[in-house]
């Protein structure tokens, strides 16, 4: 199962975390996991490239993790960015189920 947790101060976010696999298919045959992926590679590339906020980004291919953190608060653009990852991933998980992912927020202590 991949865990998708979004850390936020508020209503502001300050990052998010995967961690895990989906399970769902054979390696490279796994569409939940490609899906989960690709909209969290989009989301870090997309807040950088277009809204320029930098990021501090930590993964392991192995245990399938990626944590990101936000160093700046962000912009409504990154804001926005930020709401159509957590529309993907919840859409994702209504259509696939709790067995191959999870979505929570947190709040930033």
């Amino acid at each position: 199962m991949i865990k998708v947790t979004v850390i936020k101060d508020k209503d502001r976010y300050k990052g998010f975390s995967l961690e895990g696999h989906a399970l769902y298919a054979d390696a490279g045959k796994d569409v939940v996991c490609a899906a989960v992926s690709m909209l969290a590679i989009n989301t870090v590339n997309s807040i950088e490239t277009l809204a320029g906020i930098d990021q501090e980004v930590e993964t392991d291919k192995d245990k399938g993790s990626l944590v990101v953190r936000f160093k700046e608060e962000l912009s409504d653009r990154a804001e926005v960015l930020m709401d159509a990852f957590v529309l993907g991933i919840t859409s994702t998980q209504k259509t696939y189920g709790d067995k191959y992912v999870t979505y929570k927020e947190i709040q930033d202590t």
